[in-house]
Formats: C-alpha cells, structure tokens, sequence
C-alpha cells in the first residue's frame, strides 16, 4: 500500500523456476521451495538446505534444479522450551555451545544435549539423504541457530543466513510485471 505495489506471495501457482517433484506439491511449504530455490541459483548442482526455523526441515533439490523432498524435524527451540515446560525441574536455558560435551550441571548438560544432539540428528540425516542420490551435494544452513549448529557439524558445507531472503528476490524476478 505504501510503496504502490502489489506483493508477490508465494504459494502454489507463483512462478519459482523450479518443478516440484513431491507427491502433492501444494504441501510444499513456500520456506523449503525459496530457500531450494536460492540454493540451486548459487551453484547450479545438487544441493540440501537445511533450515534451523521453528522447525529443522531438510530440502534436497536434484542437479536439474527440481525439488526432491525431504525431512522435517522439530526445531531446536521447540525442543527446548518442552524440556522447560514438560520437566519440572529443569530451567529456560540458551541455546549456546557448552565447554564439553559431558554437562557438569543441569544448564550445560541441557546445552550440550540441545545443541550436540541437533549436530547428530543433522549429521545423521545429512549422510542418509546423500545415500540415497547418485549425485553429489552441496549443503547449505540457513536460519537463526544456522552457525550454532554448522559450526560442529561435519556435513554442512556452508552458512547462508540471507538464503530465504536471495530466494524471495529470485523468484520475484521470475515473476510477470503487473
């Protein structure tokens, strides 16, 4: 309204440059397609963003730049906040890396279980979504707890916090002038 201009919202039917090949693909959500979208325009190859949102969600996109599919897991805070709310006695703690893996109180056992636990649960689906392909994948993290996470893990390959963001501008470019 301010600007003169009508918003681009992407949903089933915006245009994104890339065929969706999910077995319904209006159940793709439109964070997953532009972050897949992003991704695929930087290197023009098989590519796996991962996502650290509200939820952790995975996307593989094949080297012809189509969507695959993939995982969606509960985020890092979600699961944090049950632990707070469902554990009486455990607190609110923040989302940091601990000194070691093995907690030597309840904050840093807390910590180190949140955030080494995400780094395998990454990790682990990482490896098994790249054994599935016969091709090779570049990963990208993307969203808020991104550089927490990629920062100990060993299959993120890169950090993008302006993915989702690269992606909206690409796919507004795609779209016809109004």
């Amino acid at each position: 309204r301010y600007l003169g201009l009508d918003p681009v919202i992407v949903g089933p039917g915006t245009r994104t440059g890339m065929p969706i090949l999910y077995d319904n693909p209006r159940e793709v959500g439109a964070d997953r397609i532009i972050n897949a979208v992003a991704a695929y325009e930087r290197y023009r190859s098989g590519c796996l963003v991962v996502d650290f949102g509200t939820a952790t969600t995975f996307d593989v996109v094949t080297p012809k730049g189509e969507y695959l599919g993939g995982a969606i897991a509960p985020g890092i805070g979600i699961s944090a906040d049950a632990l707070f709310h469902a554990a009486a006695k455990l607190p609110r703690v923040e989302l940091l890396r601990p000194r070691s893996v093995i907690g030597k109180n309840t904050v840093s056992s807390m910590q180190s279980g949140l955030v080494y636990g995400y780094v395998g649960l990454v990790d682990g689906l990482v490896e098994r979504m790249k054994a599935e392909v016969d091709y090779p994948m570049r990963v990208f993290a993307t969203g808020g707890l991104a550089p927490l996470i990629a920062r100990e893990s060993r299959t993120i390959d890169e950090t993008d916090e302006f993915l989702t963001l690269t992606g909206l501008r690409l796919i507004h470019q795609l779209q016809p002038a109004r």
